[in-house]
């Protein structure tokens, strides 16, 4: 019996993918720095902030945690939305987005408008985020892409240094007596630029077969999300009430039930938010595995030591910053050599970035505990140095093996999940090993507070390093 064959209609266009030109590289990598120098940004301009609107030390956790919190529950459907609607498309959306949420959070009048406005910058930003990694997948391949992600590597952990600098030094500066308010308007003319490039030089891609969007698995990741880290960031401020313990008790449940749904709509043949499958990825799940720790330690050394120089030390917040600097030098010449690096010694780079950044951590404890309160740039260079080398061997590298095996169809997904799960970890950062630090400093003092979460970073160092001996040894 023979078969009758209907041809199925094809799409008009070129048959080769979109490639991602320099200069549209260079707009993907702008909007990626944004959230995560947002995210930091404002850690230095609290106390202004707190001043100049009246708010209490409550309402200025959640000017930090509304943004966070919106920003890491909406990422994956972000991720997802670019998948169905074209990455470009949702890419350009997310920034102008940005852009004017940063203007509301800029012309804020009170503490609650400013809330308000963060959760919606953090929005914005999940909507733009997942589209630059997905673009990046999707648009390149090989020793470009290798390239292309070295340099996303850089540049985020580069935003996330850079942050907390350029904030003491907007605030300090008071731009035409804009105070805090600079460090939030001075995205609009960033975003502008970005917007004029991007339209002009970023592919449009999107999935060949568009997913609908997981309604229930949607709604179940935001509560499993919110019951964790809204109790984690607010807890210390609010006193730890009742509804915080209520809170981390349903997460597991939440969590349970999220994978559940997700199982059962996978078996089903229905495409879920985060697909189950897509973790039988070795290098995904390795991957993600590894970003945790290295996460947690990185938001929380940013905060601690930020908190440890402006309160303990009694520097400004433009020494506080500087003192941050050869880290993020050492940070951004390293990473440029990645892929270099990768291609000759493959995944063991990230073995070997552990182990420095260990050292230089060390060295970090040594020099708070011999020289506090005399504590500044040039105490700091030869730890953050070394530490700033074995932080670019980890970051980039990490990158690269969650998305290596992702097809492309699946890029928004896969870019979507991972920084969900790179800003969860920051967000739990911030809460844990602050949360440790300022209930230690009362009976420890600062110094001997400072000195057991950097030795507590260390052991997640060492935990980071022997993960690393599970990766492929090569990397796609």
């Amino acid at each position: 019996m023979t078969e009758t064959l209907t041809p199925r209609p094809v799409r008009s266009g070129p048959t080769t993918p979109p490639a991602l030109s320099g200069p549209g590289l260079f707009a993907v990598l702008l909007a990626a720095a944004l959230p995560l120098i947002d995210f930091f940004i404002v850690n230095v301009a609290l106390p202004t902030i707190g001043r100049d609107l009246h708010a209490g030390e409550s309402v200025l956790e959640l000017v930090v945690a509304g943004y966070g919190v919106a920003y890491a529950v909406l990422l994956v459907l972000g991720g997802r939305l670019g998948d169905l609607f074209g990455r470009r498309r949702l890419f350009l959306a997310g920034m102008a987005a940005f852009g004017l949420t940063s203007l509301a959070c800029g012309l804020a009048p009170d503490a609650w408008t400013l809330v308000a406005a963060r959760v919606a910058q953090g929005a914005a930003s999940a909507a733009m985020l997942p589209q630059v990694l997905a673009t990046i997948q999707a648009a390149t391949s090989g020793a470009r892409r290798a390239r292309a992600m070295g340099l996303y590597g850089a540049t985020a952990g580069l935003s996330m240094v850079a942050g907390q600098i350029l904030g003491g030094l907007l605030v300090a500066a008071d731009l035409w007596g804009t105070g805090w308010r600079s460090v939030f308007l001075v995205n609009v003319p960033v975003v502008v630029v970005g917007l004029l490039l991007a339209a002009r030089t970023v592919p449009e891609t999107r999935s060949q077969r568009p997913e609908p969007v997981d309604g229930p698995g949607t709604v179940l990741l935001a509560v499993a999300l919110l019951t964790l880290l809204a109790p984690l960031t607010e807890g210390r401020a609010a006193g730890w009430p009742l509804w915080t313990w209520l809170s981390l008790a349903a997460f597991p449940v939440a969590a349970a039930a999220f994978f559940a749904v997700e199982r059962r709509a996978d078996r089903a043949g229905r495409t879920p938010l985060v697909p189950p499958s897509l973790f039988a990825l070795a290098s995904l799940r390795r991957g993600l595995v590894l970003i945790l720790p290295f996460s947690v330690g990185f938001s929380g050394f940013m905060f601690v030591v930020a908190v440890a120089l402006q309160q303990g030390a009694g520097l400004g917040p433009v020494p506080a910053g500087l003192a941050l600097a050869p880290l993020a030098v050492t940070f951004f010449f390293t990473s440029l050599a990645g892929p270099r690096l990768v291609a000759r010694f493959g995944t063991r780079v990230v073995t070997a970035g552990a182990v420095l950044q260990g050292t230089g951590l060390a060295l970090i404890a040594l020099a708070a505990w011999w020289s506090w309160p005399h504590l500044g740039v040039v105490e700091l260079l030869p730890g953050g140095a070394v530490a700033g080398v074995g932080q670019a061997l980890q970051l980039p590298v990490i990158y690269r093996v969650i998305l290596s095996e992702v097809p492309p169809a699946r890029a928004g997904v896969g870019s979507g999940v991972m920084t969900t799960t790179q800003q969860a970890a920051l967000a739990l950062g911030v809460a844990t090993l602050g949360t440790l630090f300022l209930s230690l400093t009362p009976g420890t003092g600062m110094r001997d507070a400072l000195v057991t979460v950097l030795l507590v970073q260390l052991a997640g160092v060492a935990l980071t390093g022997l993960l690393s001996l599970r990766l492929p040894r090569t990397v796609g």
